[in-house]
């Protein structure tokens, strides 16, 4: 195995697969891949990124770590210079890009698929900890595909499905609702409480974040769901909508974006009536 851009996600499952008993022999990349490769694949041979061709040279399976946009242009370098071997696999771990990202290397004879742990990886260390029992997306063109993907998942201690390549961008806008715009808009909560004047706000509303993520996945985000929106609590939505914009302008395109999702999904599960929405459609229309 050799990893073409030692990031903390290749890391973290390169460490899960080479305890698995999976032989990676090369690293490549810049400065912060060279520092993880050292500290985590003692084992493996680094190579500078100039030099990454000869480090696949060596591996029937090259996983491809680099950033999303840049996967095709180092595919079709690699590819360039040989670097895949015909039988071998190529993998990428973008939750958005799709297969044709790996076209230069299939056309040499490669076996192309796409991994994506359904995790964060803040840290490589945190990585490592977090694999064990995470979903893990599995994309290829045919089943042998499927199946060798489905190893790699489980031989890093996750769970894995299968999912559609045409998919893949709507699939990852869903994993950024559900992990990156959560931690967003508790930073949003967190400056307007602080604007209210609580002096630790994320000590203070602890409690109520953590109790509303708990009912989420206890009963459903449908039966979860409170506040003024799925209340149809169109008064309540009016004096937050002037306290935000007088104290905190910029908080107010999300607040109204986000009455809407809750108010769709209130009405739904039947929580809240059509004539009820219209009530909170008209206040917020205001704001747009």
């Amino acid at each position: 195995m050799a990893l073409i851009g030692a990031g903390r996600v290749a890391t973290a499952l390169a460490v899960r697969w080479a305890q698995a008993g999976y032989d990676v022999v090369a690293a490549s990349g810049r400065g912060a891949s060279r520092e993880r490769a050292r500290r985590f694949l003692s084992a493996a041979r680094f190579y500078p990124s100039e030099q990454a061709h000869e480090g696949a040279r060596l591996a029937q399976l090259v996983v491809l770590g680099v950033p999303d946009d840049l996967i095709a242009d180092v595919c079709r370098h690699l590819a360039g210079r040989e670097a895949f071997r015909s039988g071998g696999h190529v993998v990428h771990l973008s939750g958005s890009v799709g297969l044709d990202a790996l076209s230069a290397a299939s056309k040499l004879g490669a076996q192309i698929l796409a991994l994506h742990p359904l995790q964060s990886f803040p840290a490589v260390e945190e990585g490592i900890a977090r694999l064990p029992g995470s979903s893990i997306a599995v994309t290829a063109r045919n089943d042998p595909g499927f199946a060798y993907g489905e190893s790699l998942a489980r031989a890093a201690g996750g769970t894995p499905f299968r999912l559609a390549d045409e998919v893949k961008p709507l699939y990852h806008a869903a994993a950024v609702f559900c992990s990156n715009y959560l931690v967003a808009v508790e930073g949003m909560a967190e400056h307007l409480f602080s604007l209210a004047g609580l002096k630790d706000p994320l000590l203070a509303f602890q409690p109520l974040a953590r109790a509303a993520y708990e009912s989420t996945f206890a009963t459903g985000p449908a039966a979860a769901l409170t506040g003024p929106a799925a209340r149809g609590d169109a008064g309540t939505i009016a004096r937050n909508l002037m306290a935000l914009a007088e104290q905190a302008p910029e908080a107010v395109p999300a607040y109204v974006a986000l009455a809407r999702v809750a108010a769709s999904l209130a009405v739904r599960s039947g929580r809240l009536s059509p004539q009820g929405q219209a009530r909170v459609e008209e206040v917020i229309r205001k704001w747009t």
